[in-house]
């Protein structure tokens, strides 16, 4: 090999490696924008002047614990950002999507061009079956199958100054808030 076509296969590797280093990561402390080396983040929508619509999306790879972590921190900068002290959740949701891949060993086919066995009439020989495995029972033994599954969180959050408004149960203090999850809290890398 000469050194012009390994120093092109390794430089093929070492890209390689990167992208794939970008999608095993869980989304960090972002906005959601697109773009991003790594997908998810937070939005923030202004309902009135002192309430807001935030949510949190994650990847395949973020907790859900990690999901309504960030949505909390996101209230909560979002509340001293406006000038407010703290800020109460009037409604609050996470939502989970969940979908099932299925990938075929090696030498299968894929799910959508096939079927265990099919039955077919010929003139010659009258009804016959076609297994595409040889009448193999166990065709599934060589089938990954993996769940995946990304979180969302949302909350509506309605701001204040001073004195909670409402319980503490479901009032925040915004400066505590971000002083105690803030040590958490996983920003992207700099490009």
């Amino acid at each position: 090999m000469s050194k012009a076509r390994a120093l092109a296969v390794a430089a093929v590797l070492g890209l390689s490696g990167l992208t794939l280093g970008a999608c095993a990561t869980a989304t960090p402390y972002q906005p959601n924008v697109r773009g991003q080396s790594v997908s998810g983040g937070y939005t923030d929508q202004r309902i009135t002047a002192d309430r807001f619509r935030v949510s949190f999306s994650g990847n395949s790879l973020t907790s859900r614990d990690t999901v309504e972590r960030y949505l909390l921190y996101r209230a909560a900068e979002l509340t001293l950002s406006q000038g407010y002290d703290g800020f109460v959740l009037a409604d609050r949701q996470t939502s989970a999507d969940r979908r099932t891949y299925y990938d075929p060993g090696p030498g299968r086919f894929g799910y959508g061009y096939w079927r265990p066995s099919w039955r077919y009439f010929g003139p010659r020989y009258g009804w016959r079956v076609w297994d595409p495995w040889y009448n193999d029972r166990f065709w599934a033994d060589e089938m990954d199958m993996r769940t995946v599954t990304r979180f969302e969180a949302s909350a509506e959050i309605v701001m204040y100054r001073g004195a909670s408004p409402g319980g503490p149960e479901h009032s925040f203090n915004a400066r505590e808030v971000v002083a105690n999850l803030g040590p958490g809290i996983v920003r992207p890398e700099p490009r």
